[in-house]
């Protein structure tokens, strides 16, 4: 096993120059053409960004009929590859997989054709995998056949210069690549069309030499499926496959396989309990041999999804003037079959062999930046009093309002640093619960803030119901009026940050600099996921973040400052005209307060 790789992946210099239809390519004619184009043309450089969360994994399927002793076409294939290393950029494309049948007769001649529509592919350093089919070597024998013209052609020698090859068996038939996309390894596995049973070994002897990359399994048979019924099924030796390598390993999460067509798909449990989806994809029987149509598997793991097209740059690139009737039907596939997605949790798919670390708890005194007016923090036993950690003496005191209204809770948001939070039952008609209050006299009370603020906190609300509609999260008793401010309902208090009836994000105050209440809205947020929220305002403007984004409907009018009637500070609940009228019904994990204007980098949750 030759363990040769370093990850990450390499761009090209985009190449001039493209056969005729109808071509048959000589070896290394076309190699000489684009290396005559290499150096005159100019030469535009592209990578693929290897840590954004987004990437793609090209999978290329049978292309047998491109290449069928004089009868093939290789032009549908040389526009796939140049699609591929044009859209590496703008796609993110990582790694490209063959899945077998790339040529029709197992012939020497037709890998000859083959060989250097590849070679489009090697100059430009985009690294591939390619895997044995039926129709590439002799069918009757399994990966031990020995010497073929597919191995002279596709052998270790050809993938050995890729920085993503790992190594191949001793008999040259199965190989595996790691790749890097978004930020992290990932492991593929190009099977034989009838892998050993040594060979089995040998590819679960790969896994458990990378035990935490999630793995992809590409061969040329393990699922077929019927026309008019999309749903794929195990064949005989798909069974096979599955037993002596996916079932037992949680890593393969997916697997693509040829062969058979029309596309399908299947869900299946391994034996961790845990999905491994199983792809058909295959257009040979399409008009012009398939078009060499390709699928792009676009993963996407901020969204947690594969979005997943199909389509044919050959087709796509022709002048739609002269595009024939047939090739209009085939530029792109968007039926329920070829163009779909696959919801994956890829943090929990992946959480058996490869958990996401937990981010240690941070002590208090390393959040204490400069200007920290108020620090409190949830994650300690319930009591009566809540420790304000900025030292200014801002303590906070427990108010019930009913009986279990407050409760610690083991819950917090992953990038908090204290790792627990305070669960806050209320309620209003009556209210009920309870929140928290600083002391009549406490420093915070008297603040204004007139050189900006940030308000922080890291918040999971309980319920989606009208019931808790505009709960208050951070309050200031004392009302516009107590205040001087005589603009709209002089009743509503100085400041307050709640969440209104469709549990849109609200900061309504008094500043300052201006007789009217002031408000930032954010987006409808969902019941039962942590978030962090920031109010950050500079002296001038104020602006609300969800998750250390900004959100829209941000004021463009000037604010300065908070208005002040001396009065407390609430947590988890606020009040109308003075009267606490319900108390918050949520998590709440800490809070901070500072006296100046923070950068998202700056924030708790960075």
């Amino acid at each position: 096993m030759d363990e040769r790789y370093d990850g990450t992946s390499r761009r090209r210099l985009l190449q001039a120059g493209a056969l005729g239809a109808g071509a048959v390519i000589a070896p290394g004619v076309l190699s000489a053409g684009k290396a005559a184009a290499d150096s005159t043309a100019a030469a535009t450089t592209t990578r693929a960004d290897t840590e954004h969360p987004r990437f793609t994994l090209a999978v290329v399927p049978d292309t047998q009929y491109l290449f069928d002793l004089d009868r093939g076409d290789a032009t549908p294939l040389i526009a796939s590859f140049e699609y591929l290393i044009d859209q590496q950029s703008a796609e993110n494309i990582v790694f490209t997989a063959h899945l077998g049948d790339v040529v029709e007769n197992a012939l020497a001649s037709e890998f000859a054709q083959a060989d250097p529509v590849f070679t489009v592919l090697d100059r430009a350093r985009m690294p591939y995998s390619v895997l044995a089919g039926n129709h590439d070597v002799d069918a009757s024998k399994d990966d031990t056949r020995g010497d073929s013209a597919y191995l002279r052609t596709f052998g270790p020698q050809r993938f050995r210069r890729m920085s993503t090859y790992g190594g191949s068996t001793q008999n040259g038939y199965n190989s595996y690549h790691v790749f890097r996309a978004a930020g992290r390894q990932w492991l593929l596995l190009a099977m034989d069309w009838r892998p050993s049973d040594a060979s089995f070994a040998w590819a679960r002897g790969v896994i458990a030499a990378h035990p935490r990359l999630p793995a992809i399994l590409t061969t040329h048979e393990l699922v077929n499926a019927d026309h008019g019924n999309p749903v794929a099924y195990f064949t005989d030796h798909g069974n096979r496959v599955w037993d002596q390598l996916v079932e037992d390993n949680d890593q393969i999460f997916l697997t693509l396989n040829g062969h058979f067509w029309p596309p399908g798909r299947v869900v299946r449990k391994n034996a961790a309990g845990n999905d491994v989806h199983l792809h058909l994809t295959n257009y040979q029987d399409r008009y012009y041999g398939g078009s060499a149509m390709i699928r792009l598997y676009h993963f996407d793991l901020a969204r947690n999804t594969i979005d997943v097209e199909t389509i044919a740059p050959w087709i796509l690139d022709q002048d739609p003037a002269r595009r024939s009737e047939l090739a209009e039907g085939e530029i792109e596939l968007t039926d329920d079959t070829n163009r779909f997605s696959v919801p994956i949790d890829f943090d929990q798919r992946f959480a058996g062999f490869a958990p996401i670390p937990v981010r240690p708890a941070r002590p208090a005194k390393q959040l204490v930046v400069p200007g920290t007016a108020a620090y409190w923090r949830f994650d300690g036993p319930l009591s009566d009093q809540v420790t304000d950690h900025s030292g200014q003496g801002n303590h906070l005191t427990r108010v019930l309002l009913s009986e279990d209204g407050i409760s610690a809770s083991a819950e917090y948001h992953p990038d908090q640093p204290g790792h627990a939070s305070w669960l806050f039952a209320g309620g209003k008609k009556p209210a009920r619960g309870g929140y928290l209050r600083t002391a009549d006299n406490a420093p915070l009370n008297a603040m204004t803030f007139s050189k900006g603020y940030t308000i922080e906190a890291f918040v999971k609300l309980t319920d989606d119901g009208a019931d808790h509609a505009w709960q208050g999260l951070l309050s200031r008793m004392g009302t516009g009026a107590d205040a001087g401010k005589t603009g709209s309902d002089p009743s509503e208090p100085v400041v307050n940050l709640a969440f209104s009836g469709g549990r849109q994000l609200q900061w309504a105050v008094y500043p300052l600099d201006r007789n009217d209440t002031f408000t930032n809205w954010g987006h409808e947020r969902v019941a039962g996921q942590w978030f962090h929220l920031a109010v950050v305002n500079d002296g001038r403007h104020s602006t609300l973040y969800v998750d250390s984004s900004p959100l829209l409907r941000n004021p463009a009018t000037p604010s300065n400052g908070l208005a002040t009637a001396g009065k407390p500070w609430l947590v988890a609940a606020n009040h109308y005209d003075n009267v606490i009228e319900q108390a918050f019904a949520g998590h709440i994990g800490e809070l901070r307060i500072v006296t100046r204007a923070l950068k998202p980098s700056q924030f708790l949750n960075a």
